[in-house]
């Protein structure tokens, strides 16, 4: 089967089935595993932000979509030189990945009419069915059971791993401005064994001010930049410094605050996002040995912090 997937977590998603050598095409996102990195591309962003600040995405994202301008272009040549039977698209985010309503010229165009497959998760639960759904299209039932198996089993142990006592948990998800992480991430914080105090599940991000987290009154603070590594916050954090009032003057009110590979583990709806659940229990709930991956996720101090901007 030649599958074409236009999101990162299901692209995630086919590989886990062990399916990666099906793929024909992929989004510029796609980058995970490593092999998948040799497929080539239909989607062309308009916008390079891997270059920009969290700020200076946040408003040319603004002024785009307030012209009705387009934040991806479709590569149709290459989707048609690719010939999928499946395409799996997402209609969640129309800033994250090219939605269906992009698809319909280009579809008409191919030979025959590929079974396109729209994913719309805004839970744990339903990244869960989507695996299921993705499973069915491409052929792979049984392998998707299995998968299916396996995550809600390490989901299982994290459960009955947690200490009755939940810490009081703010999420960040963009920075410049600043954005209170939604969806999925705030059911990914209750059963890593906290409290979201001020996310709501199944609701989408939302812009929120320093007053407010404060009145939140967390035990700790997670920064998770949509899309962003614990090196590429670290960054923008260091450009932040020179801001007035500087982030350290705000992270000093909260020793345990943490900085998490977002891009990985939070932001793309699959797979990894039971690792990420894995990863928020080693920081709410951690045992003697407690020991981070810094790829994953570091704390972070006013000290480090200081450092970070003389980098």
């Amino acid at each position: 089967m030649r599958i074409c997937s236009l999101v990162p977590g299901a692209t995630e998603v086919v590989a886990a089935l062990d399916l990666a050598d099906q793929l024909v095409a992929v989004s510029h996102e796609c980058d995970y595993p490593e092999s998948v990195r040799h497929v080539p591309s239909v989607v062309e962003p308009m916008l390079d932000q891997h270059t920009l600040s969290s700020d200076a995405i946040d408003q040319a994202v603004k002024q785009l979509v307030s012209t009705g301008q387009r934040l991806y272009r479709l590569n149709e040549q290459r989707l048609l030189a690719a010939r999928p039977d499946v395409i799996l698209t997402q209609d969640l985010c129309h800033v994250c990945a090219v939605t269906p309503d992009q698809l319909t010229q280009a579809i008409t165009a191919l030979p025959s009419a590929p079974q396109l497959v729209t994913l719309n998760p805004t839970s744990m639960e339903d990244m869960l069915r989507d695996i299921e759904r993705i499973a069915q299209a491409v052929g792979a039932p049984d392998r998707g059971h299995q998968l299916l198996q396996s995550l809600r089993g390490r989901l299982d142990r994290v459960s009955a791993a947690i200490r009755p006592t939940r810490p009081r948990v703010v999420c960040l998800e963009w920075l410049d401005p600043l954005y209170i992480a939604g969806h999925w991430v705030p059911e990914m914080v209750a059963l890593a064994g906290g409290e979201d105090v001020l996310g709501r599940r199944d609701h989408p991000s939302r812009e929120t001010t320093w007053q407010e987290v404060t009145d939140a009154n967390p035990d700790i603070l997670l920064i998770m930049p949509c899309g962003y590594s614990v090196q590429r916050t670290l960054d923008e954090l260091s450009r932040l410094q020179h801001t007035n009032p500087p982030w350290s003057a705000q992270l000093a009110r909260w020793p345990q605050t943490y900085v998490l590979d977002a891009n990985s583990y939070f932001s793309r709806p699959g797979p990894r996002l039971v690792d990420g659940v894995e990863l928020l229990a080693a920081i709410l709930h951690p045992g003697p040995s407690h020991h981070l991956n810094p790829a994953a996720a570091v704390r972070l101090t006013t000290a480090a912090l200081s450092v970070e901007s003389r980098a």
